[in-house]
């Protein structure tokens, strides 16, 4: 059966040390996306700069990645774009999952994750009356 989650989330990206970062469930989207910038290729590792004020700890944080590929992605004004992308995982209601990630500079949007139907495909449907499902069970497990 596949589980409920609502409009927003907060999800952990436990390979990355990230956490309780803000996820839109985006069913429009096909991919799902994380929000960095200044993006470069250096010695065959890829390397991006996180962005997510909400998290002064996390904010401006640099990752580098070894395994990357790229992919065109078409993004909301019908535009394709090619974009680098990264196999992670992602936590929700208490497990993991294997999720790509495009890596976009989402500078003007509100959530620095955007899940699309690739990830949520099987796993999820979507209560867009709901918000935070997966976050508030691991708050209540966690006291």
């Amino acid at each position: 059966m596949k589980r409920k989650i609502g409009r927003i989330d907060k999800a952990d990206f436990p390979l990355l040390h990230l956490h309780d970062i803000e996820v839109k469930i985006d069913t429009g989207a096909y991919t799902s996306s994380i929000h960095c910038k200044n993006v470069t290729i250096e010695d065959n590792y890829l390397k991006c700069v996180f962005l997510d004020p909400e998290h002064p700890s996390y904010h401006e944080k640099e990752f580098k990645f070894d395994k990357y590929d790229v992919r065109v992605v078409k993004s909301s004004n019908g535009k394709s774009q090619a974009r680098y992308r990264i196999l992670t995982e992602i936590e929700l209601f208490g497990k993991r999952y294997p999720i790509f990630l495009t890596l976009s500079d989402r500078e003007e949007m509100k959530y620095p994750v955007l899940l699309g139907r690739k990830f949520l495909t099987k796993r999820f449907v979507v209560d867009i009356t709901k918000t935070n499902l997966s976050h508030k069970l691991k708050l209540k497990h966690e006291h």
